[in-house]
């Protein structure tokens, strides 16, 4: 995932979502320096409205194994969707950085690899 570049996980609903408190785990692999933008859509009816967002700014661990997890999560008040089935709930990630000008193919990197490398699988949950 370089600078700009945004990464999706979609899933399909079965109706509406209640207005609320939004959970993020946003653990990645953190290469150099990068801003993160987490936004919660909902995809309907060939357009998205964005639910919620979260921003977080991280710096590569140190001492630490180049391919560690840093852990993130956090809470946001986020809006109701009137979803019918079929319409997607969709997370997605914006890199932006890093800020030392480097290379950022690689700066922030989802953690798909949970406990093994030390962290959490990004997930949301939704508002009860």
């Amino acid at each position: 995932m370089g600078v700009g570049d945004s990464l999706e996980a979609a899933f399909t609903l079965a109706g509406p979502i209640s207005a609320g408190t939004w959970h993020l785990v946003g653990d990645g692999i953190v290469q150099a320096t990068v801003d993160v933008q987490y936004d919660v859509i909902w995809r309907h009816a060939g357009s998205d409205s964005t639910l919620a967002s979260f921003q977080h700014h991280f710096d590569p661990l140190v001492g630490a194994n180049h391919f560690d997890a840093t852990m993130y999560d956090a809470n946001a008040t986020g809006l109701a969707a009137t979803a019918r089935p079929g319409d997607l709930l969709v997370l997605r990630f914006t890199a932006s950085g890093p800020a030392d000008g480097g290379s950022a193919v690689s700066a922030f990197i989802p953690n798909g690899d949970g406990a093994h490398a030390l962290g959490r699988i990004p997930s949301i949950t939704l508002p009860r």
